[in-house]
């Protein structure tokens, strides 16, 4: 009875990735096609005048255009690092508690896989939001999604979790820490 009811809470939160994991990358792509069909070759789209504009742009590297050209290694690299947090998001432990690092991981996972796509399919990664009072680089749907689930994860392991709730981040198998005794 016990090990079927901690399978059906595992299946029941398995589910939940099965279903927002396909929106999130469905969203992503679709913004890349409608930035593909109406930017590419045409002037910026300023949405909010001397803020935010819509620019077509085939960025070839990564974050800041860093690792231009090396697509090779950044597909690499990408497909090691969305294994490494599909594993730690299966380490996860149920109940509500762990809602948001579920959520963080998603969209980690999400952004990776969606910009992904893009290098394997393309060979670059459309990327066209851009924030003109920074200078910011031009990023996308997927871009945020990574931002987005870094800095909740940041927050949330410095100011939500206690340190002990973070150990299965760091161990291979879910164990209890021996409680200390004191001997006086």
């Amino acid at each position: 009875m016990v090990i079927e009811m901690k399978n059906t809470i595992k299946k029941q939160s398995l589910l939940a990735p099965l279903i927002v994991l396909p929106i999130l990358l469905f969203l992503d792509q679709l913004t890349k096609l409608l930035a593909t069909n109406h930017l590419k070759g045409q002037a910026n789209y300023s949405l909010i005048p001397n803020i935010l504009e819509f620019t077509y742009l085939e960025n070839t590297g990564a974050a800041f255009s860093s690792f231009l050209g090396k697509q090779g290694f950044l597909i690499s690299l990408t497909t090691v690092v969305l294994f490494f947090l599909l594993w730690k998001y299966l380490t996860i432990p149920e109940g509500k508690r762990f809602f948001l690092m579920r959520t963080a991981f998603l969209l980690l996972i999400s952004g990776g896989i969606g910009n992904l796509i893009d290098r394997v399919k393309n060979g670059f990664v459309v990327d066209f939001i851009y924030f003109v009072p920074i200078d910011f680089p031009r990023f996308n749907v997927a871009d945020c999604y990574v931002s987005i689930g870094m800095a909740l994860l940041c927050i949330i392991s410095f100011f939500y979790y206690k340190d002990e709730e973070l150990d299965f981040l760091f161990k291979n198998k879910k164990t209890k820490s021996p409680k200390s005794k004191d001997t006086d």
